[in-house]
């Protein structure tokens, strides 16, 4: 048993249900099929070409540039370029990603590639941005973002402008398998950090305690919404 299943298990058990009662399952079936779609965007809704042309225009609008590779194992090459380009010194710091670890970086044989945190000296980097949705539990919305940088601790996400975040948010991305329970511990222009609190993957069952006494509020949080569609509070 997963440790979210766990914790479903422990709120079934504090309600009296088994989760098979008819009455609460069509409930739920009847919010799954009427749930409203989020919001999306106009320019979200753009052909793809469009889309990738609308980011580049606004990234060069915020003094960014974009420089479309053909395939990953090309970037070695841009990042090469873009430093004589700007006239900085061949040498790029890199994070701890299985990604940017596989490319074939032996392409620049010139430029010096480092690992891990930046001290501050350096004055190029490269990173590997996902996509992600946060949900904020606020009626079943969702916000697209940036994860800029992932660890087992936390996350980096940049978020719209005109997006707001609360306290508290589950963060979903696709590309790592995992949706985690995070808090948000600072805020800068539309970039959030966020902190785990739980994250639904599996996990040891030595942790499970720890796991589940950090779930209480979401636990209890998610009892006074079930009470809620049944009529009951």
């Amino acid at each position: 048993m997963s440790a979210r299943d766990t914790i479903f298990a422990s709120i079934r058990s504090s309600l009296g249900v088994n989760g098979q009662e008819a009455p609460r399952r069509k409930v739920v079936a009847d919010r799954i099929a009427s749930h409203p779609a989020g919001i999306v965007p106009k320019r979200g809704q753009l052909p793809a070409r469009e889309r990738v042309a609308l980011f580049a225009k606004m990234l060069e609008d915020a003094a960014g540039s974009l420089t479309p590779v053909a395939t990953a194992a090309d970037v070695p090459v841009a990042v090469g370029d873009f430093l004589r380009r700007h006239n900085l010194p061949l040498a790029v710091r890199r994070g701890d990603d299985a990604l940017l670890a596989g490319l074939p970086w032996q392409r620049e044989p010139a430029l010096e590639v480092s690992t891990g945190p930046s001290d501050g000296r350096q004055l190029a980097s490269i990173s590997h941005a996902f996509g992600g949705v946060a949900e904020t539990g606020t009626h079943g919305t969702t916000l697209d973002c940036v994860v800029r940088n992932f660890t087992d601790q936390g996350a980096c996400i940049e978020v719209d402008r005109g997006g707001r975040l609360p306290e508290q948010v589950n963060l979903s991305v696709a590309r790592k398998g995992r949706s985690s329970l995070a808090e948000v511990i600072w805020r800068q222009a539309n970039m959030v950090g966020l902190a785990f609190r739980t994250m639904f993957t599996e996990t040891p069952e030595s942790d499970l305690d720890a796991r589940l006494r950090r779930s209480e509020k979401k636990k209890r949080e998610l009892q006074r919404r079930i009470k809620q569609l049944l009529g009951e509070g």
